[in-house]
């Protein structure tokens, strides 16, 4: 499995300092207030979990699952609420949590769904960044890492279900994705 990253781009112990950080900014931010925090599945669950422990205020979890790649690495363009919130949040401070925002189709797309629910905010925190290859108009309240314009996997993310168990964000070798298609 390591044999298969070109390089480590962002260190554990990097992810973990700012996970930490991002934490302490939201609850900042959102003290007094009725959040919910949702995951969009699966890249984000690695994220979601550290960071939802760095938060330090009474929060509702739920998750989405959202689909706009299969196992391609660009985004089709099509999204697909796979898996819907458990719960009404009909006036309640939303945060999107998110493994990478590129293209920022899947989270506009979300956005505006949501928003149609009434909610009192939504807020948008992902891990990684990657504007390069933003097509919507959108941008992130809180992120972890702006990333150059790479193929990226672990801590959450992955290439055909495969590296999200890397604990720290790796380069995946051309290689790898370019024979998978």
């Amino acid at each position: 499995m390591h044999n298969d990253i070109a390089r480590v781009l962002i260190e554990t112990s990097d992810i973990q300092k700012r996970v930490a950080e991002l934490g302490a900014q939201i609850t900042g931010d959102y003290r007094g207030r009725d959040v919910v925090a949702v995951g969009i599945l699966k890249g984000s669950i690695i994220f979601y979990a550290d960071l939802t422990r760095h938060i330090d205020l009474p929060l509702t979890m739920d998750f989405m699952s959202i689909s706009s790649y299969g196992n391609s690495r660009k985004s089709s363009g099509v999204v697909q609420i796979r898996k819907d919130l458990d719960h009404n949040i009909m006036g309640k401070h939303v945060l999107l949590i998110e493994d990478i925002l590129d293209s920022g189709q899947t989270l506009s797309f979300l956005s505006e769904v949501l928003a149609t629910r009434e909610p009192a905010s939504i807020r948008i925190c992902t891990l990684l960044d990657k504007p390069v290859q933003r097509v919507a108009d959108i941008q992130p309240d809180y992120r972890g890492f702006i990333i150059p314009d790479e193929f990226v996997v672990g801590y959450g993310l992955d290439h055909a279900e495969r590296y999200r168990n890397l604990s720290y964000i790796g380069v995946l070798k051309p290689k790898v994705y370019e024979q998978a298609n």
